[in-house]
């Protein structure tokens, strides 16, 4: 849906005016910058005059005061015009970077702050755009306002001097500028235009990227490499194809300018160089007027290319504030109470939730009571609920209808970071950063911890005598998503996360599933370890892991079908049965 002119006008200036929020978190240094533009904002008309005197009185009338006084200028003028021009360049273009830096993490700190069902909707490759490419769009847009408003005040004091000079030659020169306001408004607008087109080319390529690169093995596993180096050429090509008519209607934004100043410098040599040969005007005068007309279609051209850049940091101010101000990607916000105590109870009272653009629920009145000290093991085919409702307890999800007890208290009444701190997740992908064995194992776990507390941890989770044999100990860096390390592994190195977090619930979601018979073995013995006196949320894929649950919970199609113990399920529970034979081969 297109907005209404006067609309867009007004959301441009609400875009501007936020933009220019972050700017003025540094007011000396935007206050220094102006201080130059105003200073060298006049210069353009003292250089013409000093053309003047230079033709008039040293060139003709021979004057040597006159060519001392010019001599004189010349070196202050063009002295004072560089200091004062670094200095409003260096300080707007700091301000600048320091703007971006505020506006660059302030998004971030948006983005990592909202729920998970948003991500579910988000390519993290379209996320990575805004964060990097829009937020830098948007650097360029208070040395454009500076730019433009220099350049205002620049033609304003070369018009003034140039009708003072000579009105009727102003006349001439300046009688096609009404011309140019055209020329402008349209350029503007499909500068805006194109902008956004090219920066969601931008995203595209990033979402391709990102996933290709994360997926670099199952591509060379189907050998596809060819299929996405076409993809990748594919998006790359509508990117260049929209740079293009960037650039086309940059240029020819730029070249009707410059046509429109080559008629007035026509007009006024045939109207200047007519008075000239009939003695009505100085041959000073013309050459001086001609340099103020140069000089005054510069600044016009230089105001039309800071209003193109001031177009696209609108374009990256769009998308930026896009995700900034959208109602649906508020941030996630828990409750005042903070979370104490032992654990005791953990209650899903008629728990329903469907994902968005879903058909049916991913859980139908879940009715499940986990009591403290004990293990219960959720188990039912993909597609179940499972992962769903385990979810829910770190409230990664919340539920639609129904509510989730702890303690006998509402989860949303807890803080996040209390309800999630008294929880520890493995989950089936084992993730690590792109940091040391260290860091990684005591992610969760307070400033102050100590290596004998990071050891422990990881001997715990059979993980220490590993880390020992890599090259440098516990400060190897383990690469992005723990690629140096195998899959059994990265999984111990979660395992001795959480239990370096010490929390009184657990959480494993199917963190076994992924790994060879060997792997799983000392993978079980750790998260053995790890559930020790603890209550523990086991969704499982390998029934051998769960034999011994003091409860198992058998789902299907988001619903609690029964619950039990083994050797009842076995009997009762058709599903149960089912998924057993199929592990066990039993007849």
């Amino acid at each position: 849906m297109t907005l209404p002119k006067q609309t867009q006008g007004r959301e441009s200036l609400r875009m501007l005016k936020r933009s220019m929020a972050y700017f003025m978190r540094y007011k000396t240094r935007v206050a220094l910058a102006v201080l130059g533009m105003v200073v060298v904002a006049p210069c353009a008309a003292a250089s013409a005059w000093l053309v003047k005197k230079t033709v008039d009185d040293v060139l003709i009338h021979k004057d040597v005061q006159a060519l001392k006084f010019v001599t004189l200028g010349i070196v202050v003028l063009m002295t004072a015009k560089g200091i004062f021009r670094f200095m409003q360049n260096y300080y707007m273009n700091t301000a600048g970077l320091l703007a971006i830096n505020d506006l660059r993490n302030d998004l971030y700190a948006k983005v990592v702050y909202l729920p998970m069902d948003y991500f579910n909707e988000s390519q993290v490759g379209m996320l990575m755009s805004r964060v990097l490419n829009d937020v830098g769009l948007i650097r360029g847009s208070l040395p454009s306002i500076v730019m433009l408003t220099r350049e205002s005040f620049s033609v304003i004091g070369l018009a003034f001097y140039v009708f003072y000079l000579d009105w009727k030659l102003a006349f001439w020169g300046t009688i096609v500028l009404p011309l140019a306001l055209y020329p402008f408004v349209y350029y503007s607008r499909r500068m805006r235009k194109l902008g956004r087109r090219t920066q969601g080319h931008v995203a595209d390529v990033s979402v391709r990227v990102q996933e290709g690169l994360s997926g670099i093995k199952v591509i060379k596993g189907f050998a596809k490499e060819s299929k996405e180096v076409a993809h990748f050429q594919d998006e790359n090509t509508k990117l260049i194809g929209s740079s293009v008519k960037q650039i086309q209607a940059s240029e020819q934004s730029s070249r009707v300018m410059e046509t429109l100043g080559s008629f007035a410098a026509g007009l006024v040599i045939w109207y200047g160089g007519s008075r000239v040969i009939a003695g009505d005007l100085t041959t000073g005068a013309l050459l001086s007027f001609l340099t103020a007309l140069a000089m005054l279609y510069d600044p016009i051209k230089r105001i039309n290319a800071a209003n193109i850049d001031i177009q696209m940091a609108l374009t990256g101010a769009e998308r930026v504030f896009e995700i900034m101000d959208t109602s649906e990607a508020l941030a996630e916000r828990g409750g005042s109470v903070e979370l104490r105590g032992p654990f005791q109870q953990i209650a899903f009272q008629n728990v329903v939730f469907t994902y968005n653009g879903a058909n049916r629920p991913a859980l139908c009145g879940i009715d499940l009571l986990v009591k403290a000290g004990e293990r219960i093991a959720i188990v039912g085919s993909s597609g179940s609920g499972k992962t769903t409702l385990a979810n829910m307890v770190p409230r990664f999800f919340d539920p639609q209808e129904g509510r989730i007890l702890l303690n006998g208290q509402p989860l949303a009444d807890y803080t996040l970071g209390s309800l999630r701190r008294s929880m520890g997740l493995v989950s089936q992908e084992a993730f690590l950063f792109n940091t040391s064995v260290r860091e990684n194992i005591a992610y969760g776990a307070g400033i102050g911890y100590t290596q004998e507390e990071v050891e422990a941890a990881a001997k715990a989770a059979y993980a220490h005598d590993f880390i020992m044999e890599l090259p440098e100990g516990y400060d190897t860096v383990v690469g992005e998503r723990g690629v140096k390390l195998s899959g059994g592994q990265k999984q111990r190195l979660t395992i001795a996360r959480a239990i370096m977090l010490n929390p009184p619930l657990l959480i494993l979601d199917e963190a076994t599933s992924a790994l060879d018979t060997e792997s799983e073995r000392i993978v079980q013995l750790a998260l053995e370890n790890l559930m020790q006196e603890r209550t523990s949320l086991v969704i499982a894929h390998r029934l051998s892991t769960i034999l011994t649950a003091d409860l198992i919970v058998v789902m299907a199609d988001g619903r609690i079908v029964d619950q039990g113990k083994h050797s009842k399920l076995l009997e009762r529970c058709e599903i149960y049965r089912t998924l057993y034979e199929m592990q066990f081969g039993a007849n």
